[in-house]
């Protein structure tokens, strides 16, 4: 299993790429979609991704109830400085998340059923490998928008 200290790393590398790419769109582009059927604004995929760390790190694997909305990420829309507070302030959470977890341990609160996806639901350490695993995927999508809207190819 790896480190939590690691994890941690990881974790850490993928939301900072994702608030870098906001900051440096700003208010503007970084609240605007593609013009494909479907596409997400950056700000709205880290909305997403916070969403991800509070309901899967929070109330999964800390215990804490959950308020998320999950529905109303895809509608985020903002300042690029609020949405860095609260990453940042979600990122820390997290933290402290990883440290109190017991990866080998049943999940602290009740999870929704996903019976495509079983094993995430077994262990902390399933619900936090979920985390990093959102994160990445997100990233990768934030890195293609990113330049695209820099570069006007929307």
């Amino acid at each position: 299993m790896i480190s939590k200290p690691d994890y941690i790393r990881f974790v850490d590398e993928q939301l900072e790429a994702m608030i870098q790419m906001v900051q440096e769109l700003g208010d503007d582009l970084a609240n605007q979609r593609l013009k494909a059927p479907g596409s997400n604004s950056p700000f709205v995929i880290l909305t997403h991704c916070l969403g991800v760390m509070e309901y899967w790190g929070g109330h999964v694997v800390a215990g804490r109830p959950s308020g998320r909305q999950r529905a109303s990420e895809f509608a985020a829309e903002g300042e690029v400085g609020e949405l860095v507070m609260r990453a940042r302030a979600a990122r820390d959470q997290l933290h402290r998340d990883v440290e109190g977890s017991e990866p080998d341990s049943a999940p602290r609160s009740a999870v929704e059923s996903d019976p495509d996806s079983p094993q995430i639901t077994r262990t902390q350490g399933g619900a936090l490998l979920h985390v990093y695993e959102e994160l990445a995927r997100h990233r990768g999508q934030m890195d293609i928008t990113h330049d695209l809207l820099r570069s006007g190819g929307r």
